[in-house]
């Protein structure tokens, strides 16, 4: 099971010295990879009555690409995950041009979560349909296949039109690793279909064991191998001694778990420097879970 972070997107603050110092400080200490959140707009609660989303206009989200463009040339191991970047409300060649240039930035280091979103304010504000944005997402993602390991792509579909032309540069992994993010059943019956992974939204509890039998038997019924679907638990420090989280990660991994992310916001903690003391003691919490 491959640990990685969760960049504390809301806490880190607009210091490009510290966010490189940051990373290298993840990379140093042996983690895998840097999960990123995405918004492009925050709305602004006092306009929207009955606004109960997790983010608002005060919320700092560094871009995702953007992000991981600096930092692949600060770093040399570390891999660049969105977690997850809301593929239905952006423009599908322009995700795949920005992934295939980060993945070529990098050198074969980005795995790129997607997810529908929930926030309708962004939808609006960036010109795409929320109401369909689940069954886009599909062909979004078949588009997104198609330009990473064609020169020329011809897609004729019901959202998408691409008469004879492709990208380049071609990223390195071709395709690039697409994980999808999301806890309704369609999602569930999405990722037992078409996707590489999945970031699952609960505990690793007896209620995350039906919900991965659940995914198992789709998969088994789309002619999928479940083992083949990557699987990324996350565990937050906030409010909890470091035993809990080494029984989490146990958890996880008993689960099935491909992968782990720490997510160190929400805890208290005033500065990047203390973020990075977070992650090095939540690797020696975990030392001998994970590999």
């Amino acid at each position: 099971m491959q640990v990685g972070v969760v960049f504390p997107q809301l806490e880190i603050g607009s210091d490009p010295a510290a966010i490189r110092d940051y990373a290298q400080a993840v990379e140093e200490l042996g983690y895998a990879h840097l999960l990123a959140y995405d918004h492009v707009l925050g709305a602004d609660i006092q306009h929207h009555p009955g606004w109960n989303g997790p983010y608002n206009h005060k919320d700092m989200f560094h871009e995702p690409f953007v992000l991981f463009g600096y930092l692949a040339a600060l770093t040399r191991r570390l891999q660049f995950v969105s977690g997850v970047i809301i593929l239905g409300q952006r423009q599908t060649a322009l995700v795949a041009k920005q992934a295939a240039e980060v993945d070529v930035l990098s050198e074969g280091r980005l795995r790129l979560g997607v997810g529908i979103g929930w926030n309708a304010v962004e939808y609006e504000a960036l010109g795409e349909n929320f109401h369909n944005r689940g069954r886009r997402s599909e062909e979004q993602i078949a588009v997104l296949r198609a330009l990473w390991t064609q020169e020329v792509v011809n897609f004729q579909g019901r959202w998408h039109r691409i008469t004879h032309a492709g990208l380049n540069p071609l990223p390195v992994q071709r395709p690039i690793p697409i994980w999808l993010g999301g806890r309704a059943e369609p999602v569930i019956q999405r990722v037992a279909r078409l996707a590489d992974g999945w970031f699952p939204q609960f505990r690793p509890d007896r209620t995350g064991e039906e919900t991965m039998a659940r995914l198992h038997q789709y998969a088994r019924d789309a002619g999928r191998d479940p083992a083949s679907i990557g699987i990324e638990g996350r565990v937050s420090i906030a409010g909890r001694p470091p035993e809990d989280w080494a029984q989490e990660a146990e958890a996880w991994k008993k689960l099935g778990a491909t992968h782990l992310s720490v997510n160190t916001m929400g805890a208290g903690l005033r500065s990047p420097q203390e973020h990075i003391n977070a992650v090095r003691q939540f690797k020696e919490a975990v030392h001998g879970v994970a590999v």
